[in-house]
């Protein structure tokens, strides 16, 4: 692919194609209003878009099932030898930024599959948003695993096991209740197995990326495209939570179980840095979906819009548990107070008929 691209980047306005064809993308609505614009596209600079997608996908391979274990694992023996060579720090970078651009990568793909009817222009200060969004994100996560891989070396599987399967099978859980048929359309070659290996396939690429951040593509089965392309700020708003929750309980038992070798290191400033690196790595986030979003014009909700809404339904819930715990509360007691209610009827009967007994004698 590499090669082929380059032969026709210099060989592209030498010869003459013998025919275009013609694609229809709109602007981004402007004052309410949004344009249609035909351009035409030659058969080379068809082929050099579609190596370009190829490309990106294999960078977010690359980066999510190589250079994210990879850095874990280099990161992992730099603690265990308790030093950072200069040759391991410049391998850890390469590996960090390989995982940052497979990231950014996927995130500009998402944007594309989602709005394929809109001309899409990222803007420089998108890149930057995603680039330290990504950053913050993916560093303190592998770096939490690692600190509590050092300690717990057992556990650490576990953990690791639950995200991945976890992540794994949601796509099928989620095929299974919407009942729909299994995707025959994917490739015309291949069979009923090839095309459930390729799903397979997919779902662990889509699991090994949560597994260290957001996954901005959502795989869906029972769409055509296989992709989900409506934006779910509850889903991302669940995950982050959960996220965060995660990584706070696992730098506790770190910060428990640590050994001796971590003495010299202040473990409560250490955990405090660690999760405000990740909420900085939301913080640019929100950043991205609120003002640099090339697409934010068709939000039918904004990312504010929909956190409100979130923890608007998260106090309704917290109310309702409360109200019902008031409610069953009163329930129990409601029988003392019908017992004090009946005896003290019975004691206003009991005088009403030593009154009435004494003034019939009187009487």
């Amino acid at each position: 692919r590499c090669v082929e691209a380059f032969y026709i980047y210099f060989h592209a306005g030498r010869v003459e194609e013998p025919y275009v064809s013609i694609t229809k993308k709109r602007q981004m609505p402007k004052d309410g209003y949004s344009e249609e614009i035909e351009k035409e596209v030659g058969q080379a600079e068809g082929k050099l878009c579609t190596h370009r997608s190829a490309f990106s996908r294999a960078s977010v391979i690359q980066a999510f099932l190589g250079s994210a274990p990879q850095l874990t694992l280099q990161l992992y023996i730099c603690v265990l030898q308790q030093e950072v060579t200069v040759a391991r720090s410049i391998f850890m970078v390469l590996s960090l930024l390989s995982i940052v651009y497979g990231a950014l990568r996927c995130n500009i793909l998402a944007i594309r599959i989602k709005y394929d009817d809109y001309d899409v222009r990222v803007k420089p200060a998108a890149y930057l948003c995603i680039f330290l969004w990504r950053s913050f994100e993916i560093a303190t996560r592998v770096i939490v695993l690692v600190l509590f891989g050092s300690v717990l070396r057992i556990w650490v599987f576990l953990v690791v096991l639950l995200n991945f399967l976890g992540f794994c099978f949601y796509p099928w859980v989620l095929f299974w209740l919407s009942k729909s048929p299994f995707p025959e359309n994917i490739e015309k070659e291949l069979t009923r197995v090839g095309t459930t290996i390729v799903l397979c396939l997919l779902t662990f690429l889509y699991a090994g990326i949560n597994m260290f951040c957001w996954s901005a593509v959502h795989v869906e089965l029972s769409d055509p495209d296989l992709i989900s392309k409506s934006q779910n700020w509850y889903r991302m708003t669940v995950y982050y939570i959960v996220r965060l929750m995660e990584n706070a309980f696992l730098l506790l038992m770190w910060y428990i179980y640590r050994t001796d070798f971590y003495l010299y290191v202040c473990a409560p400033m250490l955990v405090l840095q660690l999760l405000i690196g990740y909420c900085m790595g939301i913080f640019f986030m929100l950043v991205f979906y609120q003002f640099c979003h090339p697409c934010k014009k068709l939000f039918s909700s904004s990312i504010t819009e929909a956190l409100l809404s979130c923890f608007k339904l998260l106090y309704f819930i917290c109310q309702h548990h409360k109200s019902t715990l008031l409610t069953g509360k009163v329930a129990v007691k409601s029988p003392e107070n019908t017992d004090e209610a009946r005896g003290g009827s019975k004691t206003i009967d009991s005088q009403n008929r030593n009154i009435h007994q004494s003034v019939s004698s009187n009487a």
